[in-house]
């Protein structure tokens, strides 16, 4: 009897000792990935048909269809294999729900779409990533950062939440969740008003409220909430962006802030300029920030967020292709340069980054591409690859 009460008692022992898994802070999360990468332009499509500004929610005819609608491909296994071959252990999928919605009412989102999302994070999982999911392109959200839509944005927002959050509940602590994407007036990425920043805020505060109040592992799970327009000059000064009050227990211990890092635009984004940093300014112009503004802003953001204990996520990177002539390749060399630059810089102080893959190839504004789709997942600017990998390694140095 003795014998049987002993197992009796070392079973409950160990089913409480497993219920009580610490799971991961934010921090801890963001520290474990080595590198994130983004599937751009896949599961954030309009549907076939619509306009990609609509601000309807709905489920329009060829909703299913969405996913190849901006031009890729249909997402396999593969698709995942090929870049967690490549080194990334992290994916962030961004998501446009508001052409998967079956009653706008509550929000309620198409069994074929929320199934088809679980599929590519299980294919993740397979493959022990972690991921992003988030809401993207929800126009009728990210256009409206006005009073006159906060209250109807934050009801709907928070229906969406409680339906996302309560799917993929059951997911364990390698699946976090971010509130919203690049929040801003239409056509006006600049300084926003009080009255944006307020809306921001209150978005952030209703997403982080909504899916802890689902229980279970949401809990605790990794929150990732935003500064206006993913911009985190709008939210390092003048306390533009207020920190959500978790629950009871949770401090800031699960929750991060994101910011979307494309600096200097006119060298990562629209190409003006061929060459960044100090040592190649003996091969042409290059834009005022550089190395020493990268590592001035990384700091800002550690006294200002990391202090308080927030882990920090650089939800969005990228460097387009650009070059001419006889020096293309020392300007591939000059991208390396800039990635191992940013991702070592940025593992040094914990964060973690996800950098943008919008499967467009060519010379100029925006060729985010490194994985070619349409190709079985090539890479094509192996130069990005090895920036990143450089990066991983310098990081790693003893400091």
């Amino acid at each position: 009897m003795k014998t049987k009460l002993r197992i009796c008692w070392l079973l409950t022992l160990m089913f409480a000792v497993m219920s009580c898994h610490a799971q991961k802070t934010a921090r801890q999360w963001n520290s474990e990935v080595t590198a994130g990468w983004n599937l751009g332009n896949q599961f954030e499509c309009s549907a076939p048909g619509q306009d990609g500004e609509s601000m309807d929610i709905g489920e329009p005819d060829g909703a299913d269809n969405a996913e190849t609608a901006w031009g890729n491909p249909v997402v396999t296994k593969k698709t995942i294999k090929a870049v967690h071959d490549a080194g990334f252990n992290a994916i962030r999928i961004p998501i446009r729900w508001q052409c998967h919605i079956t009653n706008p009412a509550a929000m309620s989102i198409s069994k074929t779409w929320i199934d088809r999302i679980k599929e590519v994070i299980d294919w993740c999982l397979e493959y022990d990533m972690k991921v992003i999911v988030n809401v993207q392109h929800e126009k009728w959200l990210e256009s409206r950062p006005f009073y006159a839509n906060k209250e109807e944005n934050c009801r709907k927002l928070a229906l969406l939440w409680m339906n996302i959050a309560n799917e993929l509940g059951k997911y364990d602590d390698r699946v976090a969740f971010a509130g919203t994407n690049e929040v801003h007036v239409p056509n006006n990425w600049g300084k926003p008003t009080a009255e944006n920043l307020d809306v921001q805020n209150a978005y952030n505060q209703t997403f982080v409220d909504i899916v802890r109040a689902t229980g279970g592992n949401n809990v605790k799970r990794h929150l990732i909430v935003q500064t206006y327009v993913c911009n985190a000059d709008f939210g390092l000064y003048n306390g533009d962006f207020v920190i959500p009050k978790d629950i009871e227990g949770n401090g800031n211990d699960y929750m991060s802030v994101e910011l979307h890092f494309y600096n200097p635009w006119e060298y990562a984004g629209s190409g003006e300029y061929y060459y960044w940093g100090e040592p190649y300014k003996q091969y042409g112009k290059t834009p005022q920030s550089d190395e020493t503004t990268m590592v001035n802003f990384f700091d800002k953001l550690v006294s200002e967020w990391g202090s308080k204990g927030l882990g920090i996520v650089i939800g969005e990177w990228g460097i387009t292709d650009h070059y001419k002539g006889s020096e293309a390749d020392r300007m591939h060399e000059n991208v390396s340069y800039y990635c191992k630059t940013l991702v070592s810089e940025a593992r040094k102080r914990g964060f973690s980054t996800f950098i943008w893959d919008n499967n467009r190839f060519g010379n100029g504004s925006e060729m985010f591409g490194i994985f070619d789709r349409n190709k079985n997942m090539a890479i094509k600017a192996d130069w990005v690859i090895k920036g990143i990998k450089e990066g991983i390694a310098e990081s790693a140095k003893p400091m």
